[in-house]
């Protein structure tokens, strides 16, 4: 029950992100909305990491991963994605970003020795397929240099980025790190070097923006970051990697109807397709070996172990 709680919140907060981001861009530089946001993050997770009295001391390699932890989880991977979203839909972006599951499997293969069943491959290629047919108007249109091919890109470095981030937080869980104090690691760090950032270059640290950017500014900072990155390690740590990505599959469901409800996109055959696509690309990676009505993402709540 606890791993579906964690499931159900994770996948609805991290499906309405993608809206909340819309209200990101065009008022504020993107590098200094991520160091407000995660700087606000970061605030949130230590108050409560030191009300609960957690230990929060561990030796510098430890200290190297939760850098690494900022770059992957709470830095680029946001920042790519945020710049992708100049070009793309909410609902776009959230679908490119589903082919994480495909990049966690081949992942966990090379960091932690994990084989990769022939399916997975048949998986990762109708996830290409799905991308492809996603944006099949863009590709047949236009050249390869159009704004919405270059933000599929964008998109898909952020996936990769945030693919990595999920590796530390799996090698930090098998230190028998906390997710909560991993976390509150990652994000002070992530917001002193998008603050270190900003404070170098042209940018300026403040803020002239309506009612709607700091309304989804804490909504992303609080749900999207403090509890959805908390309830998603929990369940990389409890039940792996591979079952974990399932969220993936999911999300963008959520996003895609929000960006039918509210950005006014539009369903097309093609759009359809590689949905579809995508969607039975990630669920036949998550096929059993059995029958499927044997399997669920929350059959164990083993602790996740390497080979």
């Amino acid at each position: 029950m606890r791993n579906w709680l964690l499931y159900i919140m994770t996948v609805l907060i991290w499906g309405s992100t993608w809206l909340a981001i819309e209200f990101q861009l065009g008022q504020v530089n993107e590098v200094v909305s991520l160091f407000y946001r995660f700087a606000i993050s970061a605030m949130c997770m230590w108050g409560f990491v030191l009300w609960r009295k957690l230990p929060m001391r561990f030796n510098i390699i430890d200290h190297g991963f939760f850098i690494l932890l900022a770059i992957g989880n709470f830095g680029l991977n946001y920042l790519f994605l945020y710049w992708a979203q100049g070009t793309l839909s909410s609902a776009m972006a959230s679908i490119a970003f589903s082919f994480m599951l495909i990049l966690n499997m081949i992942n966990t293969r090379i960091f932690f020795a994990k084989p990769i069943a022939f399916k997975s491959y048949i998986g990762a290629g109708l996830g290409i397929l799905g991308i492809v047919s996603l944006f099949w108007h863009e590709l047949g249109g236009t050249d390869l240099s159009t704004a919405t091919l270059a933000g599929l890109a964008l998109a898909l470095l952020g996936t990769f980025a945030a693919s990595l981030g999920n590796m530390v937080s799996i090698r930090n869980s098998n230190r028998e790190i906390g997710v909560l104090e991993g976390n509150a690691w990652g994000m002070l760090y992530s917001s002193l070097l998008l603050g270190a950032y900003t404070a170098i270059s042209p940018l300026s640290f403040a803020i002239d923006a309506d009612t709607s950017y700091w309304v989804s500014l804490f909504y992303l900072a609080v749900f999207g970051t403090v509890i959805a990155f908390a309830c998603y390690f929990s369940l990389l740590k409890n039940i792996g990697p591979e079952r974990a990505s399932y969220i993936i599959v999911l999300f963008p469901i959520v996003a895609v109807v929000l960006s039918t409800l509210f950005e006014g996109f539009t369903w097309q055959v093609n759009t359809f397709i590689g949905f579809g696509l995508i969607c039975a690309g990630n669920l036949l990676v998550l096929l059993p070996k059995k029958l499927l009505v044997k399997y669920t993402p929350f059959s164990t709540a083993k602790q996740y172990q390497t080979n």
